[in-house]
């Protein structure tokens, strides 16, 4: 098994493809010239490896029913103890879709209406809009951002809120989407231990994980203290480590038998069961093969933000890089050109022509901020920031 024809660089033509990245910008209010570095996806083509198993599972040319079988279990084992230290037993498998579909089953299992949910904005969008849509009431431990651009935990906050909110539910994100933190071991056992002390259920989303830069380590929320088993689900996916969302596989553990049962009882009233056949065989190739491939993207990714860094020093010293520690989403720090939401929102959708995330998608705290997604082809992120240097000059 050789990985074949890795290459970064090279620029796919995605279009006509259906994508929602370059297929939908008209339907979504955008021109229809613009350049995409918002949704969390990659332009780049998976693992050769990942494509041949899949074109074998074609071959085959049935596509009933599939369940899971030990060989897949071994395959999310293996690639959970040799990159994380995680060790995870079979039963405390769920698979689902996707991770947003597990969020909403942890909501329905785990609170009621009216209840509130923590989270720490700025924070991955569909955390609150889950809360909200399934009836309960978003309560944010927000983030803090220092005098050296680096996000904190405020502890002393969310215990307050806990207790104050009555918080049975916490949707955390690790690392964390979109202000790039790969939390420490101390920032883990605080949390931890603030969730335990409350008997908080903690559903920690740690689909980033396999991005974390040099000199940052991430750590799973379960591994930190024995009794979390008691409390914590753990949710993890190959869909961003390997570009394989539209396949539609995750890997949710819940060590607890009683909150696994629950959790698939929400499941089972939504309606879910087996997963796509073809995600299966995604999953298992990522996981069992995919080595070389993984670590070619992360030195491309570690590259592209060198180069992204090196651009904003020199030619965009009016912005700030909040120094991503994980993640190829980058939190951009624009509050220094002193727009308003709208005017900045117009800087860069109809003046740069560029589509990102804006800020405040993510909460209050995200006001002019941006979030860019550098998991594309070097000359596609060096477009995206001549025109975006263009349009700040030309104001």
């Amino acid at each position: 098994m050789i990985e074949k024809n890795i290459d970064f660089d090279k620029v796919i033509d995605r279009k006509n493809t259906d994508c929602i990245k370059y297929d939908f910008a008209e339907e979504r209010g955008m021109p229809k010239d613009i350049l995409p570095l918002w949704v969390a996806d990659m332009d780049f083509q998976t693992s050769s490896l990942i494509l041949d198993a899949l074109h074998e599972r074609v071959s085959h040319g049935i596509f009933g029913y599939t369940g899971t079988k030990d060989h897949y279990y071994q395959a999310v084992a293996g690639w959970m103890k040799k990159h994380h230290n995680l060790t995870i037993q079979k039963d405390w498998l769920v698979n689902t879709p996707g991770i947003v579909f597990a969020l909403a089953l942890a909501i329905q299992a785990f609170s009621k209406e009216g209840d509130a949910v923590l989270v720490q904005q700025p924070v991955y969008y569909p955390f609150s809009r889950l809360i909200k849509s399934n009836g309960r009431v978003v309560v944010s431990n927000d983030l803090v951002l220092n005098g050296n651009n680096h996000y904190e935990i405020d502890f002393a906050d969310m215990e307050e809120k806990i207790v104050e909110n009555h918080i049975k539910l916490f949707l955390f994100c690790s690392p964390h989407n979109p202000v790039g933190r790969v939390w420490t071991k101390e920032e883990l056992r605080k949390t931890a231990d603030i969730c335990l002390r409350h008997g908080v259920i903690v559903v920690s989303d740690e689909i980033h994980s396999d991005f974390v830069y040099d000199g940052y380590q991430h750590t799973p929320l379960l591994t930190m203290d024995e009794r979390l088993k008691e409390i914590c689900i753990t949710c993890t996916s190959p869909a961003k480590t390997f570009n394989l969302a539209g396949l539609q596989v995750s890997n949710i553990m819940i060590p607890n038998g009683k909150l696994r049962i629950a959790f698939e009882k929400e499941m089972s009233k939504n309606g879910y069961d087996q997963l796509n056949s073809m995600g299966l065989a995604a999953c298992e190739a990522a996981y069992t093969k995919g080595e070389v491939w993984y670590e070619s993207l992360m030195r491309y990714l570690h590259d592209n933000l060198n180069f992204l860094r090196g651009y904003i020093e020199k030619e965009l010293p009016m912005l700030k890089l909040i120094e991503p520690e994980g993640t190829y989403l980058v939190w951009i720090d624009f509050r220094a050109l002193g727009l308003s939401e709208e005017e900045l929102e117009d800087l860069i959708v109809n003046k740069a022509k560029l589509w990102l995330d804006a800020g405040v998608m993510f909460g209050k705290g995200g006001k002019g901020f941006e979030r860019i997604n550098i998991a594309t082809s070097r000359s596609i992120l060096k477009e995206a920031l001549n025109r975006l240097k263009a349009a700040i000059e030309a104001r």
